[in-house]
């Protein structure tokens, strides 16, 4: 029998805060930009977070001021460092 486990990015501060260390780790083009699909997908497909859990911590992110996303969706700017 399968017991079901809670996903580590169920809370969206800790799935905020994971997206930060990703772009964080990526370097930015121009003006800062850090395109959309190098925080999601290591989130989405190294890290096993869900669609949901990664919009959770993506709008958490930005509703915090740690990032802002351009109206067309392509890409975030890191504005500061992830808070231990």
């Amino acid at each position: 029998m399968k017991y079901a486990t809670a996903s580590p990015y169920a809370d969206p501060d800790k799935a905020a805060r994971r997206l930060l260390e990703h772009a964080q780790a990526f370097e930015p083009i121009q003006d800062g930009r850090i395109y959309i699909e190098k925080i999601n997908g290591p989130f989405l497909f190294n890290d096993k977070g869900s669609p949901a859990e990664y919009r959770a911590g993506l709008n958490l992110a930005i509703e915090r001021g740690w990032l802002t996303m351009h109206e067309s969706g392509t890409f975030v700017t890191l504005l500061r460092r992830v808070p231990n």
